[in-house]
C-alpha cells in the first residue's frame, strides 16, 4: 500500500533547478522505500546516446554553454558521472545507484534518468526505480491486461512478476536497504508505437491504457496509485498522420476519465522532439536518438508524478 510521500522540497524549487539539494542525513532515509514502476516499450528502455561528438548526444549537451547548465548535475566535480546512493534502479536484472547507461546496449539513456534526479531530489526516502521495458511491444498483444479481454499479454504477466520479484528481495539486491518496509508510490509509462501502426490496436488503445491502469492497481494492491502517461509524440508536432494523432488522442482522454481525476496525468511530449539534423540518428521512432528528449521525457513525467503525491 501507499503511504505518506514527505517532501524535500517543493515542486517550485524543482521546477527551477535540477541540482539536487544538500545530502540529507543517512537517518533521513530510514523508513519505507518509495517505489516507482517505468515501464513500456523501447522509448522506455531508453534510446538516448550518452557517448559521442554527434549532436544531441548527452556528452555534447554537457560540452555546449547554451545547454551544459541544464544537465551538469549528472556529472561530479571530475566530469564522472554522478551515481545516487539515493535512488536505487533495478532494471532487467540489472542494479545499482541511479546514473547513465540503464539502456540494453548500456550506451543510452532514457525518461528513468531524469526523472530518478526529480523524483529523488524531492522525496525525503529512499527511492527505488524499477524499470520493465522491451522493444517492439504492444499494449493490445504483448502489455494486454486481463480485463481488456482475451489474452493476458506476456508482458503484463511478466512486469508484475519482476515488480514483486524485486521487491521480495530488496536486501539482496540492494544491501543498504534497512529492512523497513517499501511503498509503491507511482507508475510511469512510455509505449505506443507498435499499436500507432496498427490499425486494429490504435482503435482499441484508449479503452485498453484504462483497463491496464485499473488492472496494474488492483494486482499491486494500490487503488490510487499515482500514474503517469507519457505522449507517444516521437515523430514531433508536424505530425499528421491519423493513426498517430488518434492514438496521442487516446493517451490523453484516459487522464480525463472521471475515476482517473488527480491520480493519473498525462504528459506531453512533441514539443521535446528534436530534429535529425541535431541529434545522433534519424530513428523517428526513437525520438532520433537525441538524449535531451529522454532528459526532458523524465524531468516532465517527474514533475507531473510529484504533483499528484503533493496532494494525496
Amino acid at each position: 500500500m501507499i503511504g505518506p510521500v514527505l517532501p524535500r522540497v517543493g515542486i517550485a524549487a524543482v521546477a527551477l533547478s535540477c541540482h539536487p539539494p544538500p545530502a540529507a542525513p543517512a537517518e533521513a532515509f530510514r523508513g519505507p522505500v518509495q517505489v516507482f514502476i517505468l515501464a513500456g516499450q523501447s522509448n522506455m528502455e531508453g534510446q538516448g546516446i550518452i557517448a559521442g561528438e554527434k549532436p544531441g548526444t548527452l556528452e555534447t549537451l554537457l560540452k555546449d554553454p547554451a545547454s551544459a547548465p541544464r544537465f551538469k548535475h549528472l556529472v561530479d566535480a571530475n566530469g564522472k558521472w554522478v551515481v545516487r546512493d539515493d535512488v536505487w534502479i533495478w532494471y532487467l536484472g540489472r542494479t545499482g545507484g541511479l546514473t547513465v547507461g540503464f539502456s540494453p546496449k548500456g550506451n543510452a539513456i532514457g525518461p528513468e534518468l531524469q526523472f530518478g534526479h526529480v523524483v529523488g531530489d524531492a522525496v525525503d526516502r529512499q527511492v527505488l526505480l524499477i524499470k520493465t521495458a522491451w522493444g517492439g511491444k504492444s499494449l493490445a498483444r504483448d502489455f494486454r491486461p486481463p480485463s481488456a479481454g482475451g489474452e493476458v499479454g506476456p508482458c503484463y504477466t511478466q512486469m508484475l512478476g519482476h515488480v514483486k520479484e524485486v521487491l521480495g528481495g530488496l536486501k539482496t539486491l540492494f544491501p543498504a536497504y534497512d529492512g523497513r518496509g517499501y511503498e509503491i508510490a507511482g507508475f510511469g509509462w512510455h509505449q505506443g508505437w507498435n499499436d500507432r501502426v496498427n490499425q486494429a490496436f490504435c482503435d482499441e488503445y484508449e479503452k485498453n491504457l484504462a483497463c491496464f491502469i485499473r488492472d496494474v492497481r488492483k494486482d499491486l494492491g494500490v487503488p490510487k496509485l499515482p500514474f503517469v502517461v507519457a505522449e507517444t509524440g516521437m515523430t514531433g508536432p508536424e505530425e499528421k498522420h491519423p493513426r498517430a494523432l488518434a492514438l496521442m488522442k487516446a493517451q490523453a482522454a484516459v487522464a480525463e476519465y472521471p475515476e482517473f481525476k488527480g491520480n493519473v496525468a498525462f504528459v506531453g511530449a512533441k514539443a521535446f522532439w528534436r530534429p535529425k539534423e541535431v541529434s545522433p540518428s534519424g530513428q523517428g521512432y526513437h525520438w532520433n536518438s537525441n538524449a535531451e528528449t529522454y532528459f526532458l521525457i523524465g524531468d516532465a513525467m517527474g514533475k507531473a508524478m510529484l504533483k499528484m503525491l503533493e496532494t494525496r
